[in-house]
C-alpha cells in the first residue's frame, strides 16, 4: 500500500529543504519515518547538522503523564542535548532556545486535530520565540488524523487563551501543523516541508503511515476520533477513562446509574452507539474505584460529530446528576479553557441545552496547503 510522504521523509531525501547551519528538532516518539526510524537519527544519517533536541509536554521520549514533561538530558542514541520546553514561554523560552545555539528550529510532532491538544501550542510558542530571536522555523508536515474536511465547534475567545488554546481555532480544527503555522502569521522565516500524497478526506489508515501514540493517553486513531468531544469531560469530575486501556472512549463516574446509557442512546446521535460498562481507573480521577458509565462505539466515521456528541453527553450528565454529584473539575474552571470560553459552563449551570453552542460543521478555509 502506498503511503503519504511526510515532511520528515522528504527532508531526509532532500536536506536542502530545511536550510540553516545548526538545526534544533522539536520532536517526540511520533517523529518517525514510515519504517519507524526516529527523525533525529534519520536527519543525522542524511547529513543534516542537527545540534539540539527539544521536548514538548509528555517529554521527548513520551514518558510523562498529562501536564508533565521530562528533565533536560542527553539523548542516548544521538548524543545530542535535549531541552525541555513544557510550561515555558516568553523570555524563559527564549533563554532556552538561545542557549541551544541553533539557528533553525524544526518541528516534527504528530497532532491529533483538536484545539486543546497541546503540541500545536508548543509550536506556537516556539514560533514566537523564533520570531523574537531571528531564527528560521521549519515544519515537517504530517497528516491530521481526523482528516482536513471538517471543522466543528466554536472559535476560541481570546480572553480564555491558555496552553490548551492560544489562537482562535474551532475545537476540531481540520488543519495540519504546517497549515496552522502559516495561519498563525508570525513574522518569521517560515518553511513548511509539505506532504506528498495526502488528501484532506483521508482517514489515518488510508495514509499508510504507522500510528505512534502521540501521548500516553492517546493509544489509537479511535481515541483521537472521539477526543474533541469526550475530552471535554476533563473539565468535570466524571472519569474520561484515564487509567484504562481505552481513554476518552470510556466515560463514567461512581455516581452514574442505570439511566445514563439509555438516556444517551435515546438521543440517536449520528455515527455512534453507547454500551453500558463498568471500569476501574488505575490512576487519575476515581483511581481504584469501580465506576459505571459507557463506551463509545463509532460505527460511521463520516456521520460522527465528536463535539456534538460530547456536548450531548455533558447535557445528559448534567440533567441526571446535577447538583448532587456532577462538579466542575480542575483549576480556574478548566472547562472554560477547554471549550475556549465560559459559554458552556454558563449554559450547563443554567440548565440549558448546550448543543446550540455548537455551530453546524464547516470546512476549513485558507490558507490551506493541500
Amino acid at each position: 500500500m502506498p503511503h503519504v510522504r511526510t515532511g520528515a521523509e522528504r527532508l531526509t531525501a532532500d536536506p536542502a529543504l530545511a536550510g540553516g547551519a545548526r538545526l534544533g528538532l522539536i520532536t517526540n516518539p511520533t517523529g518517525v519515518l514510515p519504517d519507524l526510524t526516529p527523525t533525529p537519527e534519520a536527519l543525522l544519517a542524511a547529513g543534516l547538522n542537527l545540534t539540539a533536541l527539544f521536548g514538548p509536554e509528555h517529554g521527548m521520549r513520551g514518558t510523562a503523564q498529562a501536564a508533565g514533561s521530562e528533565a533536560d538530558t542527553v539523548d542516548e542514541k544521538t548524543g545530542l542535548p535535549v531541552f525541555d520546553t513544557h510550561k515555558l514561554e516568553g523570555e524563559a523560552l527564549d533563554r532556552v532556545v538561545a542557549a541551544s545555539g541553533v539557528d533553525t528550529l524544526v518541528f516534527d510532532i504528530a497532532d491529533v486535530g483538536t484545539r486543546f491538544y497541546t503540541y500545536v501550542w508548543t509550536m506556537y510558542d516556539l514560533l514566537a520565540s523564533a520570531a523574537r530571536l531571528g531564527l528560521r522555523f521549519v515544519v515537517l508536515d504530517r497528516p491530521n488524523p481526523l482528516g482536513g474536511t471538517v471543522q466543528e465547534g466554536p472559535l476560541l475567545d481570546p480572553a480564555f487563551a491558555s496552553f490548551v488554546g492560544r489562537f482562535p481555532l474551532p475545537v476540531r480544527h481540520g488543519r495540519t501543523a504546517g497549515e496552522l503555522a502559516t495561519l498563525f502569521g508570525f513574522d518569521v522565516d517560515l518553511r513548511v516541508v509539505e506532504m506528498e500524497g495526502w488528501r484532506r478526506d483521508m482517514t489515518f489508515a488510508e495514509t499508510g503511515l504507522p500510528w505512534v501514540m502521540p501521548s500516553v493517553n492517546m493509544p489509537t486513531p479511535d481515541t483521537a476520533l472521539v477526543y474533541p468531544g469526550t475530552g471535554l469531560f476533563e473539565g468535570t469530575n466524571f472519569s474520561e477513562g484515564r487509567g484504562t486501556t481505552r481513554p476518552f472512549e470510556l466515560i463514567g463516574a461512581p455516581y452514574a446509574d442505570a439511566g445514563f446509557a439509555p438516556a444517551l442512546a435515546a438521543l440517536d446521535l449520528p455515527g455512534v452507539r453507547f454500551r453500558e460498562t463498568w471500569f476501574t481507573p488505575t490512576f487519575h480521577k476515581h483511581a481504584g474505584v469501580a465506576v459505571r458509565g459507557v463506551q463509545l462505539h463509532v460505527h460511521d466515521r463520516e456521520a460522527f460529530r465528536p463535539v456534538l456528541t460530547g456536548l450531548s453527553m455533558l447535557y445528559v450528565a448534567r440533567t441526571l446528576y446535577f447538583p448532587d454529584d456532577l462538579r466542575w473539575w480542575g483549576p480556574d474552571l478548566f472547562m472554560d479553557h477547554l471549550w475556549g470560553s465560559d459559554t458552556l459552563t454558563r449554559s450547563l449551570d443554567a440548565g440549558e441545552d448546550p448543543r446550540g453552542l455548537c455551530p453546524p460543521p464547516g470546512t476549513p478555509e485558507g490558507p490551506l496547503l493541500y
